[in-house]
């Protein structure tokens, strides 16, 4: 399950807007592009954002207030990064199924790569659709090698707005290859998958009733600055850090004030990834 704050907003340490980037170049500055992904395929690719707010009475889970933010924030971000986007509402775990399992059966051939956003409760290796768990697992197979080939070789995202656990992060005080390649080259089926949770292995994650998740925001936020400038992984190392400075709950109960959180980016892409060519 998902941790909210009783507060109107976060709590903000510090303004990361005026970060200076260095070091970042284009694909036609200097990147070499067999160490990145192909962009360039006449479509950019399909954007599935499954956003659960309401569950079943039946599975003690409460409503999602804020969750429709986030959705529309992504809704925004990926259609202007020329993303065919698809938002569904209050999926239950066999509506889930069959829709990813539905999508994994579409021609991709003409698509760069693959996005899956899952906003819900959650506990570890599980999310929640509206009548219950569903194992993650089930969902991401689908899109494997062996099973979707017309995805091979390609980056398959899945960015995952849930709690694994119900851990709470106190703080700590601190001072301070080419096309022809491709068709010879035998890869593994778990290649190209890249996983980003809101938050680490066994810990709550925290969403605000009226901003959306900490996640979320951040993760918007730094994709409109960044899209076109840095590699993927980069933009969440810098996700990762923005969750973890600028945010803390906020809460009348002691037990849930001044927590923390850390998103965790789990990769297995081969190449840089670009949202430009």
């Amino acid at each position: 399950m998902e941790n909210t704050e009783n507060s109107v907003d976060s709590k903000s340490f510090k303004n990361l807007g005026t970060e200076i980037i260095h070091g970042s170049q284009s694909v036609g500055s200097g990147i070499c592009l067999d160490d990145s992904y192909k962009m360039d395929y006449p479509e950019m690719g399909l954007c599935i954002i499954i956003n659960n707010k309401n569950f079943d009475q039946s599975t003690g889970m409460s409503p999602r207030i804020g969750t429709d933010v986030d959705a529309a924030s992504l809704r925004e971000i990926f259609m202007n990064l020329k993303y065919e986007v698809r938002n569904k509402n209050d999926l239950t775990c066999e509506e889930i199924l069959e829709l990813m399992r539905n999508v994994s059966k579409e021609d991709h051939s003409k698509r760069s790569s693959f996005i899956c956003v899952i906003l819900s409760h959650g506990e570890e290796g599980v999310i929640f659709g509206t009548n219950g768990p569903i194992d993650l697992r089930k969902l991401t197979i689908l899109f494997r090698g062996d099973y979707c080939r017309s995805l091979t070789g390609k980056p398959k995202l899945f960015i995952i707005q849930a709690c694994r656990g119900r851990e709470l992060d106190c703080g700590i005080e601190t001072d301070s290859g080419t096309d022809d390649e491709m068709m010879c080259q035998k890869i593994p089926v778990e290649a190209d998958f890249l996983y980003a949770y809101s938050t680490a292995p066994g810990y709550y994650s925290w969403r605000n009733s009226t901003h959306g998740s900490w996640f979320i925001q951040a993760l918007c936020a730094l994709l409109k600055m960044y899209a076109h400038k840095l590699e993927f992984v980069h933009i969440l190392t810098r996700v990762n850090q923005k969750v973890a400075t600028e945010f803390q709950s906020i809460s009348e109960k002691s037990e849930y004030h001044a927590k923390k959180q850390i998103p965790c980016i789990v990769s297995m892409l081969t190449k840089e990834l670009y949202f430009y060519h």
